[in-house]
């Protein structure tokens, strides 16, 4: 029996639940190592891991805004090295 409030899942009716998670289906004549690269990629494109993740424990919202800070404090000084440094291109 498939519970109602299965995550990604929309309900037509009480009885049936639909998945609109990433399912790797193998397609006529297709190997299984492009079957694996088509499934990782859709799974990186739906953010599924991440939103995983993000789940796995609660945060306080004041906990939240600091983690959101401090990812902002890291982009930000990211951005200013990669400005800093010199154009490599190749000669």
């Amino acid at each position: 029996m498939v519970s109602w409030w299965a995550a990604g899942s929309t309900c037509d009716s009480q009885s049936e639940v639909i998945s609109t998670l990433a399912e790797p289906r193998l397609q006529d004549g297709e190997s299984l190592e492009s079957a694996l690269k088509r499934f990782k990629r859709k799974v990186l494109q739906e953010d599924i891991i991440k939103d995983i993740k993000r789940h796995a424990f609660y945060l306080k919202p004041g906990q939240k805004k600091r983690v959101k800070q401090a990812l902002a404090r890291k982009r930000a000084r990211k951005k200013r090295t990669r400005d800093s440094e010199p154009d490599r291109s190749p000669s």
